[in-house]
């Protein structure tokens, strides 16, 4: 009878989380969504505010040049001549 019982007892637990995980589970999950996009968000915010503020002050002009261009090189590979072997 033990046996029984426990059994039941396990069978209601596995319905009852999986009825509450139906009816909370998109609930929980787009909070976490909107949690995550919040922290994102700030985090991006944050790095775009210093480094804006680190480098223009009132005032000031900045000029950003492009790296120089390396040339690039003759050696282009190996050239391999193949031919057809009737």
């Amino acid at each position: 009878m033990v046996l029984l019982t426990t059994i039941l007892i396990l069978v209601l637990v596995y319905y009852s989380l999986k009825l509450l995980l139906r009816w909370f589970g998109p609930k929980l999950f787009a909070f976490a969504m909107k949690k995550a996009e919040q922290k994102f968000t700030g985090q991006a915010y944050q790095s775009q505010t210093s480094d804006y503020q680190k480098t223009n002050r009132d005032g000031e002009t900045t000029i950003h040049s492009r790296p120089a261009q390396r040339k690039p090189s003759k050696k282009v590979g190996e050239y391999i001549d193949f031919e057809e072997i009737p």
